[in-house]
Formats: C-alpha cells, structure tokens, sequence
C-alpha cells in the first residue's frame, strides 16, 4: 500500500490532549488548520483562501514531547501520513482528514523557542490530568514562563549542577536555586 506523506503549514486549534493506549503506548490528539493565502487580484490585497482541518495522532516519544510543547494557538510544521476516514454521526455519514505524524515542529515565522533535548537518564512522566495541565500550561504560556518542558527567555532554568567544568561542589546558593527550579519544572509536567 502506498502511503500519501505531507507536510503541513498551520496552528493547533484545540487544546492537545495526551492519553495512554491499554498497553502504554503515548498518544497525543490535536486539530490543525492551515490556511492558504492568495493575493486578490482586483484589491490588490492578500486574503484567506480554503481551509484545511487535519486531526493529528502524535505517538510515542513524539507524544510525550508535543504534549509538552505546545498549545492551542502555535504554529506549527507536521509531516506525516495523511488518510481520510470515514465514520457515521448521528445517522449520516461523514469524512475526516487525520494525519499520523512523523514529525512536529514550531513555525518559527511566528516566534521564537528553546530547543531541549531529551534526557535518557530521565523516566518519562506519567500521564496527569488533561485539564490541570492544560489550565496550568496556557496561564504560564501566557505569563511567560514555562510550557510543559519548554522553556521560555524570561525564565532562567539552566541545569546549574551540570553546568560546571570540574568536579567541585557548586556553591549553596547556586544549589537551593537550581533545586528551586527543577521543582518548579517538574511540578508543571
């Protein structure tokens, strides 16, 4: 079978939700819009043009890491297999464009982010509560803080415990404040 692969240019219009199949696999759902543009001729102006919705699954590691990234509202780059399913509501039949995807990115057009690799030493998170994290991931995104993991200017959370060349104790202060902050960090995953 051949899969049909693209790439997609929009903003997530729904709060990402993360959920775990039965058998613990990683699955993060979000809706995409992209919207094409196209200068109008007569007014001599760009305008919006059609829009295309996708459903998007992100699994896995991708799922974890998007879950944490991003936020209804961010523009976004996904690349994946796209497909149409078909489904009945309410006695009709219906159709809709999903998406598995391989990769997702930030559209930095629109701003800018932190990149943070991922830590092998590090256990994944357990899955929390859809709601608190999201209210809690949109009120820090909004302040200007900290996202699920991603880190924004006016925070500093620098690992200051690996930050060192030797093997000296780093000083008390420098400590209580990383401690601080990777409390902080981890509380809001």
């Amino acid at each position: 079978m051949n899969d049909t692969v693209i790439t997609v240019v929009g903003r997530i219009v729904n709060v990402p939700k993360r959920r775990r199949t039965e058998a613990g696999v990683s699955v993060t759902n979000f809706r995409v819009a992209s919207t094409a543009r196209r200068r109008d001729r007569d007014s001599q102006e760009w305008v919006d043009g059609d829009t295309l919705y996708l459903n998007v699954s992100c699994w896995r590691h991708l799922a974890d890491n998007v879950a944490r990234s991003v936020i209804k509202g961010d523009p976004v780059i996904v690349r994946g297999r796209v497909f149409t399913r078909h489904y009945e509501l309410d006695g009709q039949k219906r159709q809709s464009y999903d998406m598995e995807a391989y990769v997702v990115g930030a559209d930095l057009t629109w701003g800018q982010v932190e990149f943070s690799r991922m830590r092998k030493d590090v256990a994944p998170h357990d899955v929390i509560d859809d709601a608190a994290e999201d209210a809690t991931s949109e009120a820090l995104h909004d302040a200007g803080g900290v996202t699920g993991g991603v880190t924004h200017p006016s925070i500093d959370v620098t690992n200051h415990a690996t930050d060192h060349a030797t093997d000296e104790e780093p000083e008390e202060d420098a400590t209580a404040e990383y401690d601080d902050e990777r409390n902080l960090v981890h509380a809001l995953r």
